[in-house]
């Protein structure tokens, strides 16, 4: 099976190819028009370093009509390339968040429809498997009514890796925007779906500069709290806090508490701990469970079969109005309210 990978822009790009370009049974192919000429970390001479044949431009990958396509750009690039892969015939997986305004995201759901192919929205946490027991164990009544989740997603600012991080212009906003999402994905599996009816955000700046030419720097920390109908409240730590010295680049974890009981969850656990001689700092070895592997496999799966992919493009906007309701709150300092979709 074909598969393109537009654009090396996102940090995660280089893992999937690392990942797929291996495969017996996918023929990969990728590009990265939009790189800057010179810049050794994307473009050709990041497809030459990886192993992984090169293609000029987005059209000339899709004119090979690939069974699927994972999209890795900028954020605010992520519709006008879901649209094109769509038109193409293509499945796609879109990194997250899926766009950075409601309009945009709703129209990418409706190209994909219109075309008949699967939009997923890459939120890998999901294929924990500790993740699917924490889910059981909080969801089949044993431990009584779910009361509260807290949620954290800490990492070093991305934009030590890709500058564009910190340009809303190319994302759409700084930590609220990258991180809020993966845990609001988990609570919306948590809840079925269940939108909140209100979102309120703190944040700051402090912890790294506005990007060059940017005309304000984004948000580097940010704590939101989320009230249901039913009366829970949740909160995500969505900071980039871990500075660069820091032994792992970051992590997530959830809390929730309800009636009886205390459930925790660690997606990446240092399960093991040395000595980085190189670099004269600890070191932890993450546990063994690859998430992004998982998460590709089940989309690599709905593309070869034709089924409908999960997450799905409805899930990534469902997280995605949670992350604009925070802004709108930022803005005017007070809860911001959900309406029903």
């Amino acid at each position: 099976m074909k598969v393109a990978l537009l654009s090396f822009a996102h940090v995660h790009a280089a893992t999937y190819i690392q990942l797929l370009r291996d495969r017996s049974d996918i023929e990969l192919i990728v590009t990265d028009p939009d790189a800057e000429p010179g810049d050794p970390t994307r473009g050709k001479t990041l497809a030459d370093e990886l192993g992984v044949p090169y293609r000029a431009d987005y059209e000339e990958a899709l004119a090979e009509r690939p069974r699927a396509v994972i999209i890795t750009s900028e954020n605010t690039r992520h519709r006008q390339l879901v649209e094109q892969a769509a038109a193409a015939g293509a499945h796609i997986l879109c990194e997250k968040p899926l766009a950075t305004t409601e309009e945009d995201a709703r129209a990418m759901i409706d190209a994909c429809q219109q075309a008949g192919v699967s939009l997923m929205t890459a939120y890998p946490v999901r294929f924990h498997p500790a993740f699917t027991a924490l889910r059981h164990s909080t969801t089949d009544g044993s431990l009584g009514r779910l009361l509260s989740v807290h949620g954290v997603n800490n990492s070093s600012p991305p934009a030590l890796e890709r500058s564009w991080f910190t340009d809303p212009a190319l994302s759409g906003g700084g930590a609220i925007m990258d991180h809020t999402v993966h845990i609001a994905d988990l609570i919306d599996v948590l809840l079925d779906g269940e939108q909140p009816t209100h979102v309120y955000a703190a944040a700051n700046e402090h912890l790294s500069p506005a990007h060059e030419g940017a005309a304000e720097a984004v948000e580097t920390a940010g704590l939101i709290t989320l009230t249901y109908p039913r009366g829970l409240v949740t909160t995500i730590d969505c900071s980039w806090s871990h500075p660069a010295t820091h032994p792992t680049w970051g992590g997530l974890t959830l809390t929730c508490v309800t009636e009886r009981a205390l459930v925790e969850f660690d997606a990446f656990p240092p399960l093991l701990t040395g000595y980085d001689t190189s670099r004269a700092t600890p070191r932890w070895e993450p546990a063994a469970t690859d998430l992004d592997a998982a998460m590709l496999n089940s989309f690599l799966t709905a593309a070869r079969t034709g089924q409908r992919a999960h997450p799905d493009g409805h899930a990534g906007l469902r997280t995605l109005r949670i992350v604009l309701a925070a802004y709108e709150s930022l803005r005017t300092g007070q809860p911001a309210t959900i309406t029903a979709a």
